[in-house]
């Protein structure tokens, strides 16, 4: 692994105790942009992204182009002279947090999101800053999103910029200067909603969605007028809880297909069911469909969920619905009775594929969701076309005619544990795939992270903040020794597949470090970029998967990649931060500790040579202060409770992923009273540590501190490379 460090360790030092809300501090009143700026207010409409092909020396939106298929068409960076890339420039996003957004380039200037939803307008060529946007986010939010604080990117329209800001507004910005047009509260913010995925805008309307069913909310996706902000259309993705209408367009979707594949009793009942839209949102012009795809349930054991079982609609499925009215149009289930969280928010394309009739070209939406299968459907009807496991799957035996999975019966988990794979990381998560029409593959950064499921015995009288029904520490032993370890990392893959998705099977495949690696970029030049998690940003053959170039970009480098042009040079840029990936890999994951990064946005042209900065940090010593203490029934209690309540934020096993504090060594954990201070107290509220006083007992509490410090004494979990940059 390499070392990653950030010019803010000294500050963010893992001696302070924190949570999923704490991160960079934020002024009082953000920072006004520069009235200097000099950027073009950006005059893209919606015939200008159909068009995207024909500009590509822009990155126009978030896929690149309506149909998302994230492949560039140009050519001055190709497989002959990939190996001459160097770095143009790179720019300091001022934040350890995650960094997930795909840069939009156009008429020169770039626009880029961080961490807390703060929006950059730089200068495409040079990256010099032209004006910054911090919305104001309150730090407290944090404990609601499920994987870090991020944001994904923004939409570009009409000399408007869109953001979805993670307390759950959407903002209009001027273009020119930053300065904010409107503001729209999208969600109830007394639930945990949050916003993290990337605006689309269509034909004037502003399409966005939220996160959040893990905590417990009801999903949607809405159009707002980009010029207002006001409400065009909603539709929901799970039945109002006395399945009446809601005013809504998705009312007669509910009457006509969804009402009967929901119990009248459950917990989606009082906690919204789930299924939020929180990623992947295309149009489908040659149909007028606007297709998204949906989220997992709430809670995820659909046991709890809804007793009667049935399929659940429309949780993990893609749905097409009329891109003015919002009437629905159809819909493909990938996971019927979703019970793992296998959301179908991943990637979606739309292609022309040789797959109709005699071999005729047809129009399809091609997906590889978390669930472990590729599916090929219908872009006009959502029917099924073919579809193949494109990782090892043993939750299913495989797909039948219709695309239904036939299911495994013993994953239908209940008092007894089911190791299975994919587990909630899925085979692919949000990482965006690409497709190449010139060589017919789709290129998905795969994954395999094996999860055991197991009913929550204390679910129905003992709330926890996340809403899963799911026993985390289901068969875990209080303390995991080194050979588990070992044997719990051998597990952990990840991988770069070129998939055919007319043969359903891969053409090529490079094997990775580890999972967790980045989004993918593919160029008319036969060129596909990827990042990988260890820091290395590459180059391979589209063709054959030939590694044809690398550089260390010295950060996780998760983001989807995006190329432009400017005055005849080609450029390839990508945001980079360590990110959700310090929660969903997990620090236990890795031989070595990683400590936070800086994210960048870090530019390439062909004879760069520029550098990407070193940061010169002390080495912290780390050694367990306080003694070790509980009784082997106390550590077992801390064990679930830590497993149900922190290690989302902190790691599992207490090894934190390098963002947020690894609770092993902070100060805090020295006595009783200091602990209770800030888990029940919330003195740290303020920098986003938020009480537990509402699910945790005090001794509950005092457990966990047990078990946090027995661990930092433990030999198997990295106490042996305790010293590492801040």
């Amino acid at each position: 692994m390499k070392p990653m460090m950030t010019a803010l360790g000294a500050a963010l030092s893992l001696s302070l105790l924190s949570a999923c809300g704490s991160g960079d501090p934020v002024s009082e009143t953000p920072p006004a942009p520069t009235p200097e700026a000099t950027s073009i207010a950006a005059s893209v409409n919606t015939q200008r992204i159909l068009d995207a092909e024909a500009t590509p020396s822009e990155w126009l939106s978030y896929g690149f182009n309506y149909e998302e298929t994230r492949h560039s068409p140009l050519t001055n960076i190709n497989t002959a002279n990939v190996a001459d890339l160097g770095v143009a420039w790179t720019y300091d996003l001022s934040t350890s947090r995650g960094v997930e957004s795909t840069p939009i380039v156009i008429d020169g200037v770039m626009y880029v999101t961080s961490a807390w939803s703060v929006v950059y307008a730089l200068d495409a060529k040079t990256g010099e800053e032209l004006w910054v946007y911090d919305p104001g986010v309150d730090r407290a939010v944090g404990v609601n999103a499920c994987c870090d604080v991020v944001n994904r990117g923004v939409a570009v329209y009409e000399g408007k910029v869109f953001l979805g800001v993670i307390d759950g507004r959407v903002e209009a910005l001027d273009a020119k200067t930053g300065y904010v047009l409107w503001s729209k509260v999208t969600v109830d913010q007394s639930r945990p909603y949050t916003i993290t995925g990337a605006p689309r805008v269509v034909d004037g309307k502003v399409l966005i969605g939220n996160g959040g069913a893990e905590l417990g909310v009801r999903g949607y996706i809405s159009a707002y007028d980009v010029d207002t902000g006001e409400t065009i259309w909603r539709f929901y993705t799970t039945p109002n809880p006395n399945k009446q209408p809601d005013g809504a367009v998705s009312d007669a979707a509910f009457e006509s297909v969804g009402n009967v594949t929901w119990g009248d009793e459950g917990e989606w009942t009082t906690s919204g069911g789930g299924g939020t839209v929180w990623d992947s949102i295309i149009y489908d012009e040659v149909n007028d469909n606007v297709i998204f795809g949906v989220g997992n349930g709430s809670p995820w054991n659909q046991r709890l969920r809804d007793p009667s079982g049935g399929d659940n609609l429309f949780l993990s499925s893609i749905v097409a619905v009329d891109a003015d009215t919002g009437a629905y149009k159809w819909h493909f289930q990938t996971t019927p009775g979703d019970n793992w969280d296998y959301t179908a928010t991943q990637t979606l394309i739309i292609a022309d594929l040789p797959v109709g009739e005699g071999g005729a070209d047809q129009r399809v939406v091609m997906q590889a969701p978390k669930n472990g299968y590729f599916y090929v459907i219908d872009a006009a009807t959502g029917a099924f076309v073919s579809g193949n496991n494109y990782v090892p799957v043993n939750w299913a035996t495989g797909l039948d005619e219709t695309g239904r999975p036939i299911e495994v019966p013993e994953a239908r988990y209940d008092t007894e544990p089911y190791l299975q794979t994919p587990g909630p990381l899925g085979g692919h998560n949000w990482h965006p795939m690409a497709f190449n029409p010139d060589v017919g593959l789709a290129y998905i950064p795969a994954q395999e992270i094996p999860q055991a499921y197991q009913t929550d015995p204390r679910f129905a009288e003992k709330p926890a903040k996340w809403n899963t029904g799911a026993d985390f520490a289901a068969g875990v032993p209080p303390l995991v020794g080194a050979e588990v370890t070992k044997f719990l990392r051998s597990g952990l893959k990840g991988r770069l597949i070129a998939w055919d998705p007319v043969a359903q099977e891969p053409r090529w495949t490079v094997e990775h470090e580890g999972p967790w690696n980045g989004g993918v970029l593919s160029t008319a030049g036969g060129v596909v970029f990827q990042g990988k998690l260890n820091g290395d940003f590459a180059a391979y053959d589209a063709a054959t998967g030939q590694t044809l170039w690398s550089h260390d970009v010295k950060s996780g480098a998760a983001s989807g990649p995006g190329t432009f042009e400017i005055d005849g040079e080609q450029y390839v840029t990508i945001t980079t931060g360590w990110g959700s990936a310090y929660i969903l890999t997990a620090g236990f994951a890795f031989e070595d500790k990683v400590p936070p990064a800086v994210g960048k946005v870090v530019t390439f042209k062909l004879g760069g040579d520029g550098t990407i900065p070193d940061i010169d940090l002390p080495l912290v010593e780390r050694v367990a202060q306080t003694p070790e203490f509980g009784t082997e029934t106390q550590l077992a209690e801390g064990l679930v409770h830590y497993a149900r309540n922190c290690a989302v934020c902190h790691g599992p096993f207490a090894v934190s992923g390098g963002v947020l504090p690894d609770l092993r060594w902070s100060i805090y954990t020295a006595n009783a009273e200091s602990w209770k201070g800030v888990v029940v107290d919330g003195n740290l509220q303020s920098i986003g540590m938020v009480s537990f006083a509402d699910v945790l007992t005090e001794d509950e509490v005092e457990a966990i501190r047990a078990y946090v410090v027995t661990q930092a004494h433990n030999p198997g979990d990295q106490v042996e490379t305790a010293s590492e940059v801040e």
